[in-house]
């Protein structure tokens, strides 16, 4: 359920992404794009928690191919923490990031109190991959699979649970680009993957529909992480991992506005909006109406 008294999180790291910006996406979102006027319009009672920042000194650590693991590490903690007490004081922590590596804190966080954790991931990629598999070796691409118990020790042990979600309890929504080791690790798992052959073809209601009954028969609290690249490069340019084809503006808002139908969503977090890539903070606003969607807002 939507918990009306909504605790944002800032969380503007960009360390886990090859693209430097996405660490300047919370406060673009905040701030320039009106997230802020939107909870107030909807008469949302919310909070403003401390900026969570990673710390000025930490000593590289060592890995096989897994840049700024130190920094991930750190900020993970951090925000596992913030996203943790939160929950425990009856709020619905909304994240703001960063890169998608920062979901490995968040969920960390909310793993303490969900013992079967949903995640419905909007994404044009999965981030299934490994230290072993990535191209790139930056670990916003392994953070779903690090929640799921898959790759870098530190990090999916993080505050003693792992795995902290189950595969049965992941639903991707609007992937587009995977590469074949996720493609491999999606099949064997049987992880719920909706493509946008499948959102072609079905329709973005009747995928929210058959996400929704899933998760809301087997879990007892949902996470909404939502990557901007979910999206069309021509909806959203202010992303650094961009592939044309994806959700359109009002398949996005239909989505979230389905899920708020729902009543199952119990925190959320927005992130990759990088507004050294955008124009006139296109990308930041449209993330704002989209949490506005998800949070209720209707258009009559």
């Amino acid at each position: 359920m939507i918990n009306q008294n909504v605790a944002i999180v800032r969380a503007p790291f960009g360390l886990g992404a090859g693209t430097p910006g996405a660490e300047l996406g919370p406060a673009h979102i905040l701030y320039a794009a009106g997230l802020l006027d939107k909870l107030k319009d909807l008469g949302i009672p919310y909070q403003i928690t401390e900026e969570i920042n990673v710390s000025p000194q930490l000593t590289p650590l060592q890995s096989k191919n897994a840049k700024r693991l130190a920094e991930v590490l750190d900020i993970s903690g951090r925000l596992a923490d913030r996203v943790s007490a939160l929950v425990g004081q009856g709020a619905m922590p909304l994240v703001l990031g960063g890169d998608h590596s920062i979901s490995i804190g968040t969920i960390a966080g909310l793993a303490e109190h969900y013992a079967n954790l949903g995640v419905i991931w909007f994404d044009a990629h999965s981030d299934l991959n490994t230290e072993e598999t990535s191209p790139s070796g930056n670990i916003h691409g392994m953070s779903l699979g690090i929640n799921l118990g898959r790759g870098i020790p530190a990090l999916t042990g993080l505050r003693g649970i792992e795995p902290k979600i189950k595969p049965e309890h992941v639903a991707i929504v609007g992937a587009r680009s995977l590469d074949p080791g996720e493609k491999k690790y999606i099949r064997s798992l049987g992880i719920a993957c909706y493509t946008m052959h499948d959102i072609d073809r079905l329709g973005i209601a009747r995928v929210m529909e058959k996400v929704a009954s899933h998760l809301g028969r087997t879990t007892d609290g949902v996470h909404v992480s939502f990557d901007i690249d979910c999206l069309d490069p021509r909806e959203a340019p202010g992303t650094g991992t961009p592939v044309r084809g994806g959700l359109s503006y009002r398949e996005a808002n239909l989505a979230l506005e389905l899920l708020y139908q729902s009543d199952l969503v119990t925190s959320a977090e927005f992130v990759e909006v990088n507004p050294g890539l955008d124009s006139n903070d296109q990308t930041a606003k449209l993330a704002v109406e989209l949490i506005g969607s998800l949070l209720g807002e209707q258009i009559l």
